[in-house]
């Protein structure tokens, strides 16, 4: 079954042919950055680790991974999710940590989205590369979060009207998560439970949490505990508390087993 068909979506999206994950990206390695809320930076270089600024990740917007335009635009509900889900693409672990590989593997999956899926566009709102490159997913998503708002995926079976899915480039059925992929999911999340008020203890689930599927791999769902410890560890540092909104935060596809 195809967790990550989107319900309340056009039946194009709802019908269209079902993939794996794995079937789809295979060996695709890529993505890019933007910060939220300002004016477009200076590329990252290619073996750097990705910076972020003070209340927002930076986050490679669609023009700059190149993205196609979508069959339809995404639909906008006017409040926040209540859940953040954290996927695997399960492709292979790339050791690519490039722009240009975190840009080709965002083009991969929204075109098996859509053209293997049917869907309007790529099923998550964000995606981030093993080199810790994050990346806007499907359309209108950075300006719904801005907003508070939600930009509908097709990422969780049922359950897209109120959550916000993060795919995490790699399969991590038994290989550990690269420390450049953790810090950036853990900066992704710190900005989206601020920009939505949540509660990491409650938010952040893995995507077997609401389907049957394997994503996100057993050794990152064995770490998602950890994420959301260090997640409330970085609001409450920031004087805000858990899930506090206002606080300044310093520093910084689908499974192909059934769409992680």
């Amino acid at each position: 079954m195809n967790e990550h068909s989107e319900e309340g979506a056009d039946a194009g999206e709802r019908h269209g042919p079902q993939v794996t994950r794995r079937a789809l990206i295979g060996g695709v390695v890529g993505a890019g950055l933007l910060s939220i809320g300002s004016s477009l930076m200076e590329p990252a270089m290619a073996d750097e680790p990705v910076a972020f600024r003070a209340d927002a990740p930076n986050v490679y917007t669609r023009a700059q991974w190149n993205a196609r335009s979508p069959k339809r635009p995404a639909r906008i509900i006017g409040r926040p999710p209540d859940r953040i889900v954290i996927h695997h693409t399960a492709s292979a672990n790339a050791k690519d940590r490039s722009l240009d590989h975190a840009f080709a593997l965002s083009r991969k999956i929204q075109m098996w989205h859509m053209d293997g899926n049917g869907w309007n566009d790529s099923g998550q709102q964000l995606t981030i590369s093993r080199g810790g490159i994050v990346m806007e997913g499907r359309n209108r998503s950075l300006r719904a979060i801005r907003a508070k708002n939600l930009a509908v995926g097709a990422h969780a079976l049922n359950h897209n009207n109120h959550t916000i899915g993060i795919e995490n480039e790699g399969n991590y059925a038994k290989a550990k998560v690269p420390a450049r992929l953790w810090d950036s999911l853990v900066e992704v999340c710190v900005w989206l439970c601020r920009a939505y008020d949540l509660r990491p203890s409650e938010a952040i689930i893995g995507h077997r949490d609401l389907n049957s599927t394997t994503c996100p791999g057993d050794a990152l769902y064995a770490r998602l505990p950890e994420l959301r410890r260090a997640v409330a560890a970085r609001l409450a540092g920031s004087g805000g508390g858990e899930g506090a909104t206002g606080a300044s935060i310093t520093s910084i596809l689908p499974s192909f087993d059934g769409f992680g």
